[in-house]
């Protein structure tokens, strides 16, 4: 329900690059949910997220539908559902049907790099601690270009703030862009609407023209 997905980072409002969409196509503001406020990029990696941050409006991944990875996919603006069994941990997230399952028994190595990753579960009391590594280095932590490589490897915690609630914190290591491991958080709200539950949002269809529409005007220009 905060504006993390935009940017994780302190942020003032802004026009959207769609200007013609007036008010709902600009940036809200938000406040960071990052501790210390600033994340500690590596030079040459605060470079890169400047080039990404100019070209974020064809650049980012969920922009063409691909899973938002770990943590993003936590603080979108699209609902999740926590589903516990006697083994294991299914996280379903209604953008693009993302899922993951976090393994609570042995840990397990990734057998292959993906967007969301590998999780390995465990309680502390009443906390549950995911360790997640095995990422493909392709997702993006924001739309406004901050990002991550194939060495990260993210730490989260849940636990229970009230019944409702829930205490969301995620560590951030990834010796390769960042100058020391890094810790957001923020607070994760139970939707307490009649008949709530996840919808479809399939995306792919919607990312048609911007994945190829170059490549159809060329084929009508008959070039």
């Amino acid at each position: 329900m905060g504006t993390a997905d935009w940017d994780i980072e302190d942020h003032g409002a802004e026009a959207g690059e769609f200007y013609q969409l007036g008010a709902i196509g600009a940036v809200p503001p938000g406040q960071s949910i990052v501790e210390g406020g600033e994340i500690p990029y590596l030079p040459a990696a605060l470079e890169q997220k400047k080039k990404n941050f100019a070209n974020r409006w064809k650049q980012d991944p969920v922009i063409k539908c691909y899973m938002p990875g770990v943590p993003r996919a936590t603080y979108m603006p699209f609902p999740l559902q926590i589903i516990q069994s006697q083994k294991d941990i299914l996280i379903a997230y209604e953008f693009a049907t993302t899922n993951r399952v976090i393994n609570m028994g042995k840990p397990q190595e990734a057998a292959v790099d993906t967007w969301m990753g590998t999780s390995n579960g465990h309680w502390e009391g009443d906390t549950l601690v995911v360790d997640v590594t095995g990422f493909n280095g392709m997702a993006w932590l924001d739309r406004a270009g901050d990002y991550t490589s194939d060495s990260l490897h993210v730490v989260e915690r849940y636990s229970l703030a009230d019944a409702n609630t829930l205490n969301y914190e995620a560590t951030i290591e990834d010796g390769t862009l960042y100058s020391k491991p890094w810790k957001i958080s923020l607070p994760l709200y139970r939707h307490r609407e009649k008949n709530a539950r996840l919808l479809e949002f399939k995306c792919v269809e919607f990312t048609e023209e911007l994945l190829y529409g170059d490549l159809r005007k060329k084929s009508d220009s008959g070039k």
